[in-house]
């Protein structure tokens, strides 16, 4: 398991949720992924969303901007409900960032290209200012060096990281973490986790699906956790670890902390 130094003072949310789940149902034919999903997340919150695999969390965050449309109830960000379709949700979506656990790169386009081409489409920057942000987060990430790479020239971890900043270069309000270290080798996890641990105590707000339970330890304000569709209980790190309220808490930490 990951293991990370303490945070610092980290910045403390605000009072009015940034994102709003409310009854949320989501189903893949006969399966019901989502299960009545009320969640809130806090403005300069991170989240980690924890549970055994095929629990939902996954659908949950790709719920969160539309990936996956929903079937029933409603998902509000920073006040606005979320479109199903068009111009509006296009705009909403360019203020939430999203990392996959594969990466998704563009493969015939340099790292630095890859970085800029959102805020010049979306953003309508100059190539200029796009590429000065884009170093600045290839440097804020820790490959800078790499900038006029191609992906496939770069370790899992690097792109990873590149993957982060190419979301960040859209000044999101949310960034949306998919499972972002399960198909790197695990030393790369750590290069990838110390960049959210940093993003985490910088106040960014975070929704961040992920096994790694050193890092919703260190990270997480809240963590979330799942089981068959359903948010079982919502705690304060230190509680969830240590005190959970549901048995099947209890059940999936004592199989996954014994190791």
């Amino acid at each position: 398991m990951s293991t990370f130094s303490a945070p610092e003072a980290r910045p403390e949310p605000s009072a009015s949720p940034l994102v709003t789940l409310d009854k949320v149902n989501k189903w893949f034919g006969d399966l019901q992924a989502l299960v009545d999903v009320d969640l809130t997340v806090d403005r300069g919150e991170v989240l980690v969303v924890v549970g055994p695999s095929g629990s939902g969390k996954s659908t949950l965050c790709r719920a969160i901007n539309r990936l996956e449309p929903i079937d029933s109830g409603t998902i509000t960000i920073d006040g606005i409900q979320l479109p199903e379709e068009g111009r509006a949700l296009a705009r909403l979506r360019a203020d939430v960032g999203m990392v996959f656990q594969s990466f998704n790169l563009f493969a015939h386009k340099t790292i630095l290209d890859n970085v800029t081409l959102g805020p010049m489409k979306v953003r309508k920057l100059s190539k200029a200012d796009a590429r000065a942000r884009a170093m600045g987060l290839l440097e804020r990430v820790g490959i800078e060096q790499k900038a006029q790479r191609y992906p496939a020239e770069l370790s899992g971890g690097q792109q990873q990281r590149a993957a982060i900043a190419r979301a960040l270069a859209m000044e999101p309000k949310l960034m949306l973490f998919d499972e972002p270290t399960s198909a790197l080798d695990p030393e790369m996890i750590k290069e990838v986790l110390d960049v959210m641990v940093e993003l985490a105590h910088e106040g960014t707000t975070m929704v961040v699906v992920s096994h790694e339970m050193g890092f919703a330890r260190s990270a997480a304000r809240r963590v979330a956790f799942m089981d068959e569709g359903r948010i079982v209980e919502v705690a304060p790190p230190e509680k969830f670890f240590d005190r959970p309220e549901s048995e099947r808490a209890r059940d999936f930490l004592s199989k996954i902390l014994a190791h």
